[in-house]
């Protein structure tokens, strides 16, 4: 019986992996941020501060602050390097779909949603400090600033 149950939940995630999630199918403040980030691995591979084009965009330097923040705890608590897609590609990578899940938690306020999004992905005792950078990052987006 207990393969059956692994088997079957190995299909599941195969099946996951196979749909490919969609840029529309995000909250506001979870796209926000997957377009920062995007814009942050671009200002990287071209050796630029991102701030500035962050803050034009996103409309306030503390909202670009935040994002970067945040962006700086992923790539220091994530197993691998994040994969990305293209500025204007409206698929997402899994590690993006992840990441607006995290957010999307967050923002609401769901510690629970927030730890199931990630786990198994990261650390445990890494999981407080990218909640507390995905809170800070959505409660500033909620306030404007």
């Amino acid at each position: 019986m207990p393969h059956r149950a692994s088997t079957q939940s190995a299909q599941q995630w195969i099946d996951r992996l196979q749909q490919i999630p969609r840029m529309e199918g995000v909250g506001p403040i979870a796209a926000r941020f997957l377009y920062s980030l995007r814009l942050i691995a671009v200002h990287e591979r071209a050796k630029r501060d991102p701030v500035p084009e962050l803050a034009a965009r996103l409309g306030s330097i503390v909202i670009a602050s935040k994002a970067l923040a945040l962006a700086h705890a992923i790539s220091t608590t994530w197993p691998e390097n994040v994969h990305v897609s293209r500025f204007c590609c409206s698929m997402l990578t899994h590690d993006e779909a992840t990441i607006a899940a995290m957010l999307e938690a967050a923002t609401s306020a769901n510690n629970a949603a927030f730890e199931t999004a990630i786990r198994d992905l990261v650390r445990p005792e890494r999981i407080q400090h990218l909640w507390e950078c995905a809170l800070v990052l959505s409660e500033a987006e909620l306030s404007g600033g």
